[in-house]
């Protein structure tokens, strides 16, 4: 029996784990630098499977995804992506002219902005990679912790200190959070992804529901005056088993934020049963397996804290609010506004990036953020010069006036770059917004429309009003990229995942159908019915043959073409 136990297969989550046993590569950038020298064939496959996404460094496909490997991996491209973490989408126009020269010099003049708030690049060589992450440090960038079992980029509102709605600034608390967390040695060996959402913003734009760890404003009465605080919620997330954070019975004072994001972040790390499985190795899984409830957590919390927690208060959810900073508004500066631009998919040219940089520089105070919905807003532009700014985005090709389609799309990586894609996502992504634009010019309802590539959902097509996820098709013996839909998905009061109703279609019969199912919401809707009310109101037999044009049997999802490698979800 030993003797067979010796010759047993290690686990993936067993390699993973002896691996971050072995090195904190936190604390091993001098190896990295040493095989960056010798090329891509000197890097051991531990850095190049492992370790180097602690550098916020991913190996990048060869273009043809999934389907392209085995086992539900894509074949390697010797190339990098390297991804970028803002806190909470806080950047300077230095920093962003930096990265706009790194992209026109290292990756072949592309950027993506995530749905993290961060900005990643693409077509890195080993032999630029050390000079690509030196040129971040020395820009008060990096790219650290923006990948692997660590946290992630901190995220919150993109207009933190700003708007003039919010109950409290939180951004010194994002910024402090990731100071904290990103390159201890306590927190370098998490059992997975850690993803943390700290916002004062009334709208919840940082989609605190589906976050590890995320703090929402709340405001109490004491002494006949007014407390601003937070809400707490954990264990949310997608993927393929998506789940909607639980809220904690807690007010949580602003001093109270960092010490109890400390104990959370220390119970997921001492949760020696989230690391027996990689693909059951989230926060969420203690509530979705292992029998833990709010209760439980919070008494957990509380013993780590020392102190019990205040009783939560009424929180005031929003309700359907589509908030994708895009457009002149004010901010709670008298007399300044910010400028949003709507960045079609994420994806930015160098150009745009100078652009951008220029203007906040001359006409603002040369501070930008990057939103969740993959825009950039520049910030505290005196009123009158709004005109001048907006003027030159849209030169620039940077949308302010954009159609809802333009507006609401969100796309993931895709085939182009990512080794789990199952479809291409950014080409086809701008293919279907100028689809629908010609289809429905007058279409000017707040549309939410994601697109992912996988089961996986970093595109989170699982909270969009039409989310579309990739899958093939095999038509007259090849096989096409496809779309299989869920309809209805919303956070905040009316939180909920979307539905899968049934219905598929290869990827040029998209625009068709959803162009059928916006006529029929037009056509059907009643009073001021907005699309969530209006899918909410009718069944999946009935949105499948609004989807169609008549009635069709329903199509369960495919399984995934092998195991789904949540490791390497390629938004996070």
């Amino acid at each position: 029996m030993n003797a067979l136990a010796g010759t047993a297969k290690e686990t993936k989550a067993q390699r993973a784990e002896r691996l971050k046993q072995q090195k904190n590569p936190w604390e091993a950038f001098q190896e990295l630098q040493a095989f960056c020298r010798q090329g891509v064939q000197a890097i051991p496959e531990d850095w190049l499977k492992t370790y180097l996404r602690w550098w916020g460094v991913y190996t990048q496909g060869d273009g043809q995804g999934v389907l392209g490997g085995t086992g539900g991996e894509g074949k390697t491209a010797p190339y990098f992506m390297v991804r970028i973490r803002l806190s909470n989408g806080m950047i300077s126009a230095r920093q962003l002219r930096v990265i706009a020269g790194l992209s026109e010099r290292f990756a072949r003049g592309l950027a993506d902005i995530t749905v993290r708030q961060n900005i990643q690049l693409h077509w890195i060589t080993t032999e630029d990679l050390p000079q690509v992450l030196q040129s971040l440090t020395e820009a008060g960038l990096t790219s650290m912790g923006a990948c692997g079992d660590v946290t992630r980029n901190v995220t919150g509102c993109p207009l933190a200190g700003l708007d003039a709605g919010e109950l409290c600034d939180a951004s010194p608390l994002v910024l402090e959070t990731a100071r904290f967390l990103v390159g201890s040695g306590d927190f370098y060996n998490l059992p997975r992804k850690f993803k943390i959402s700290i916002s004062g913003c009334r709208d919840w734009c940082s989609y605190p529901e589906i976050n590890d760890l995320a703090f929402t404003p709340a405001v109490r009465r004491v002494g006949g005056k007014e407390e601003a605080g937070f809400s707490v919620r954990v264990g949310g997330g997608l993927s393929t088993v998506p789940h909607l954070a639980v809220r904690l019975n807690a007010f949580v004072r602003y001093e109270q934020v960092l010490p109890l994001m400390k104990a959370v972040s220390e119970i997921f790390r001492d949760s020696t049963v989230l690391r027996e499985s990689r693909e059951r190795a989230r926060l969420k899984f203690l509530f979705l397996e292992h029998g833990w409830t709010a209760e439980s957590f919070q008494e957990e919390v509380e013993r780590r804290l020392g102190y019990q927690l205040d009783p939560a208060v009424a929180e005031e959810q929003p309700a359907d609010v589509f908030r994708d900073h895009v457009g002149v508004h004010p901010q709670k500066q008298p007399g300044l506004v910010y400028v949003g631009a709507a960045v079609l998919r994420g994806r930015i040219t160098p150009d745009q990036m100078r652009a951008a940089a220029d203007l906040a520089e001359r006409h603002g105070s040369g501070e930008l953020r990057t939103t969740l919905a993959q825009n950039l807003v520049i910030v505290n532009v005196p009123r009158q010069q709004a005109p001048a700014v907006v003027l030159a985005l849209e030169t620039a090709g940077l949308r302010i006036s954009a159609s809802t389609f333009w507006r609401g799309a969100v796309a993931c990586t895709g085939t182009e770059f990512c080794k789990l894609a199952i479809t291409e996502t950014k080409s086809f992504t701008r293919w279907l917004v100028e689809e629908l634009e010609d289809r429905l010019p007058a279409f000017d309802q707040s549309l939410k429309l994601n697109v992912t590539g996988c089961p996986n959902s970093c595109g989170q097509h699982r909270i969009a009003d039409i989310g579309l996820e990739g899958k093939k098709i095999k038509l007259q013996g090849k096989m096409r990229d496809a779309y299989y839909f869920a309809l209805g998905g919303a956070v905040g009061r009316h939180a909920g995942f979307g539905r899968p109703v049934g219905f598929r279609c290869v990827a040029d019969q998209v625009p068709h159908a959803i162009e059928n199912l916006l006529r029929s919401y037009l056509d059907g809707r009643l009073n001021n019915e907005n699309l969530r009310e209006f899918f909410a109101r009718h069944s999946d037999d009935e949105l499948r043959e609004f989807l169609a044009g008549k009635k069709l049997p329903v199509l369960e999802r495919d399984p995934a073409p092998g195991p789904v490698h949540q490791s390497l979800e390629n938004e996070g």
